[in-house]
């Protein structure tokens, strides 16, 4: 009897320890990744450094072409070459390159909870799973940030395999460890503006594209948006204005993109941009990430993501799920950081929802 219970106590010991040298080998890896510079479009050392680690440990791992030296990161188990659960999130970051850092609660730095941290977090749930006989995927994307090519790339990949069993796939963003209702949509739009250059104090022989903007502006932002009782409001971010040639010049050009964040179809909302900016300046919409409602799990705090992902890029690699530690109003700032306990928190999180599905 005292035999059997301790062996029953030193299985315990042995697991709690490697469940705390996994959590800490997360935060080791998390410091790491953030001190390779991977801003949108420079994602090869990051992309690099995973492949040789994963490689390392015993996954089988490729780099999946994106564009000239960009691409991502897949890797699968030897035993599963077909996981039926993937991990997924991204590699690059939005500028500037922020260093890590760390105190006894958290890792700051750029990427540190978007999405460096929760690549991490994936990498250690995924070999705790391997230890249990449950073999996943991992899927590190690069372009999220701006454009989700290397997402489109994965989902043309995804398409091409035979057999396809992959049947669900995690996504990783900054939910602070709550599984995601659903997320808000994107729809970006350019507003440009064209007139006729003249000298400033004689603005009658011109025709100023700066005055046609901001009138269409003007009414834009006074245009009602939709709004959903579960999601909340439609929003729209002026997000980049530029035009004219000197202070003394009547402008010629004036442009500006925005952003709306979608909470359902897109159809109404461009025909009422279209007849509220009207016929003074030109409108495009370059680019459309659809809203998206999501599967859940039973037991776990819900959210709603008011940003966009690149699940909406990566419709052939299953049913998607979005969660992940970290806090998104911390992300994109000069102090962004993800707290530590909610890193180890994600590894059992996500060996959960593998398990479950």
């Amino acid at each position: 009897m005292i035999a059997k219970t301790w062996r029953l106590a030193k299985a315990v010991l042995v697991y709690a320890f490697l469940v705390y040298a996994l959590a800490m080998d997360a935060i080791t890896l998390t410091r790491q990744l953030v001190d390779i510079e991977s801003v949108t479009g420079n994602e090869a050392a990051v992309g690099n450094y995973l492949y040789g680690e994963l490689c390392r440990i015993g996954y089988q791992t490729r780099r999946m072409p994106v564009e000239e030296n960009r691409f991502n990161v897949y890797a699968t188990s030897p035993e599963q070459p077909h996981p039926v659960v993937v991990f997924s999130t991204h590699m690059d970051t939005v500028p500037p390159f922020i260093p890590s850092s760390e105190d006894a609660a958290r890792i700051y730095g750029r990427g540190s909870c978007d999405a460096k941290g929760i690549i991490a977090a994936q990498i250690a749930a995924a070999e705790r799973l391997r230890r249990d006989g449950i073999h996943v995927g991992l899927l590190f994307v690069v372009g999220e940030e701006r454009d989700s090519l290397g997402a489109k790339v994965a989902d043309a990949y995804a398409a091409s395999q035979q057999p396809k069993r992959c049947k669900y796939l995690i996504n990783g963003e900054p939910t602070e460890n709550h599984i995601a209702l659903a997320s808000k949509g994107t729809l970006r739009v350019e507003v440009t503006a064209s007139g006729r250059m003249a000298h400033s104090a004689y603005p009658e022989l011109g025709e100023s594209a700066i005055d046609k903007l901001l009138e269409a502006l003007t009414r834009l932002r006074a245009m009602p948006l939709p709004s959903d009782p579960d999601v909340g409001p439609c929003t729209l971010n002026i997000g980049l204005i530029e035009g004219g040639r000197a202070h003394n010049v009547i402008p010629d050009y004036a442009h500006a993109d925005l952003l709306y964040r979608l909470v359902g179809p897109s159809q109404d909302l461009r025909r009422q941009i279209l007849a509220t900016a009207g016929d003074q300046v030109k409108v495009e919409f370059p680019l459309e990430l659809p809203f998206l409602r999501f599967r859940t799990v039973d037991g776990l705090p819900t959210m709603i993501a008011a940003f966009t992902t690149d699940i909406p890029r990566l419709t052939n690699w299953g049913e998607p799920l979005l969660i992940g530690p970290g806090s998104i109003h911390v992300a994109h700032t000069e102090g962004e950081f993800i707290e530590k306990k909610q890193l180890a928190e994600a590894i059992d999180l996500y060996c959960a929802i593998a398990k479950k599905l």
